[in-house]
């Protein structure tokens, strides 16, 4: 397929027309977000979009030009629509992107074992020290895996409910 912009930008001669092509062509054009924010005004096929730019653009570019948008027209059906468009696009990459994340510190993993253990020895499940210490049990079990940063004022409760006196570190 071959870009067609004419249909959209009906109010533009010859020469202005292959300007705005360059234009859009080029996110960092001081005129870009007001002829994307047009054309998108305008075009209600993604694919006709994605001939002129790229979904990983666009994914990138949507927040701008949707501020822009929102500045010049407050209610919009097409900047909804194409917020949608955006969003379907933007899970469907974010899902497929696997997100690294470090490894908990040994810190936490040791206070976690520490917690895990004497949750262990007094014979109390998550849930019951969880509901004992006024947290839930999801919360509990990061902070035994070491997955969570913990803080001090939890780590007391924790310890005077397990009656640990003295925390190794």
């Amino acid at each position: 397929m071959k870009k067609d912009i004419a249909k959209y930008f009906w109010d533009l001669n010859k020469a202005a027309l292959r300007e705005t092509e360059k234009i859009l062509t080029n996110p960092y054009h001081p005129k870009f977000f007001a002829r994307l924010v047009t054309f998108l005004s305008r075009c209600d096929k993604p694919k006709e979009l994605f001939l002129l730019i790229s979904k990983k653009d666009f994914i990138r570019l949507w927040p701008k030009a949707r501020s822009y948008w929102i500045k010049i027209a407050r209610e919009s059906d097409f900047r909804d629509w194409w917020e949608t468009i955006y969003e379907q696009i933007s899970a469907g990459s974010a899902a497929r992107r696997k997100v690294n994340k470090g490894k908990p510190s040994v810190l936490f993993l040791n206070i976690g074992m520490t917690i895990r253990n004497m949750r262990v020895q007094k014979k109390l499940s998550q849930t019951e020290l969880a509901s004992t210490v006024g947290m839930k049990q999801p919360d509990l079990s990061k902070i035994e895996e070491g997955k969570k940063n913990i803080t001090l004022a939890t780590l007391t409760s924790l310890c005077r409910a397990l009656g640990i006196k003295k925390l190794t570190l």
